[in-house]
């Protein structure tokens, strides 16, 4: 019986072969904690009466949830953060570089075949390089930090996939978003969904991450990309055959399958408030909105600003519209500095601000307040993430957004 992709990655880890629902323990490659659970995971560190980090240089601490600091205690966080890396040798601290889960693979750490903890539900992003990547409490992290490993159960895993051309405007948030419609806020809970198909093989990194980043709205433990030349060429490394062979086999077992034909795609929304309430965009036509959010680490990437200025270059947010842009990292800022996306952005009319997580957990600036409507490209529309429980949050792809952001009311690009 052949193996799937996350049971290579985990075997190949252990030195042995592994099924799913085994428990094993696994060294650590990277671990990563954002600002929000420095104080917590600092706390059980120290209650655990560990004497020193494990392996201080596969920590990495940062700071984008908090930045620009916007309450009191939010300077603990920072200072708690920077005494405990002095203490014990840690290297790798990112004060204002961007959103954790794009650093991660962005400044080269997480890499094809590693095993990554954070100390955030979305750190399932880093399988779009095919890394098993998953999120973690402060208490596992503490136990992470002190012994340099951790164990996991071998997840089953759920097969999708994808072949054919997408229509025009549609982007991979859609095929996302409309997956999980399929499968459900939990009919995925504890699996490995492992991404498949023609065209998937056509996705760019950036497009891999944004659905690896929402594979867990749908409860799972991992979204996994089988790693190709593309995926090599972003993590700066060989494609050799230690790569190649990070792929399922041809009769591994799966708990289920899914299968689409990529022409059957259409723009969707995740309409008020669960992620897996999805309808196509024609549903909610005419909707009027408050403010559109273009950002987190789901679609702040530089494809998502630059599709986003494509539909609004030479237009203009509708005047009762505010339009919050936030890059997911620096690098990504420069980019789109260097080659005038930012520039169109900001002619149409958009609020520019530094990279970091901002509106999407509700930090940042742009709150909104009762049965106010906002679009946004980021990966939760739950009740109160954005401002009071009675703000209506709508996700979408950044193609979607920028067009509702010009009409003033909900419309496809």
């Amino acid at each position: 019986m052949g193996h799937t992709l996350v049971e290579k990655i985990i075997g190949n880890k252990v030195g042995g072969e592994v099924k799913p629902g085994d428990i094993v323990t696994v060294p650590v490659d990277w671990c990563m904690i954002d600002d929000i659970m420095v104080p917590f995971a600092v706390q059980k560190f120290q209650e655990m009466g560990f004497a020193k980090v494990a392996k201080p240089d596969s920590v990495v601490l940062i700071y984008d949830h908090f930045l620009p600091a916007t309450q009191v205690d939010d300077t603990r966080h920072f200072r708690v953060g920077d005494e405990f890396a002095e203490k014990y040798g840690i290297k790798h601290i990112h004060r204002t570089d961007g959103i954790c889960h794009q650093l991660m693979t962005e400044a080269g750490y997480v890499k094809p075949g590693d095993i990554a903890f954070g100390t955030d539900s979305h750190t399932v992003t880093y399988g779009c390089v095919g890394a098993f990547a998953t999120g973690i409490g402060y208490t596992e992290m503490a136990g992470i930090l002190g012994t340099g490993e951790l164990w996991v159960r071998v997840p089953e895993s759920i097969k999708v996939e994808i072949n054919g051309k997408l229509p025009k405007n549609v982007m991979s948030k859609d095929v996302i978003l409309r997956i999980i419609g399929d499968l459900t806020a939990s009919g995925a809970t504890y699996q490995s969904i492992e991404f498949t198909g023609s065209t998937i093989d056509e996705m760019s990194i950036a497009s891999r991450m944004t659905m690896s980043n929402m594979a867990v709205e749908a409860g799972a433990k991992c979204g996994l990309f089988t790693p190709d030349e593309k995926t090599c060429e972003y993590c700066n490394i060989p494609f050799d055959d230690s790569v190649k062979a990070l792929m399922a086999d041809y009769d591994a077992v799966y708990s289920k399958v899914l299968k689409y034909d990529a022409k059957d795609f259409v723009p969707v929304l995740a309409c008020p408030s669960l992620v897996d309430n999805i309808h196509p965009v024609a549903d909610a036509k005419g909707t009027k909105v408050d403010q559109v959010f273009l950002g987190s680490c789901t679609n702040g990437r530089l494809e998502d600003l630059q599709a986003a200025a494509a539909i609004l270059k030479g237009k203009h947010v509708a005047p009762f519209v505010k339009m919050i842009v936030t890059p997911a990292s620096r690098k990504i800022y420069r980019q789109a500095l260097s080659d005038g996306t930012l520039q169109i952005l900001s002619d149409a009319g958009c609020i520019i601000t530094t990279p970091g997580c901002g509106l999407c957990c509700g930090r940042g600036g742009g709150i909104l307040s009762d049965d106010e409507v906002v679009v946004a490209t980021n990966n939760r529309n739950f009740l109160g993430r954005m401002g009071t429980s009675k703000v209506k949050i709508y996700l979408a792809s950044p193609a979607t957004a920028a067009a509702t952001a010009i009409a003033g009311t909900i419309v496809e690009a």
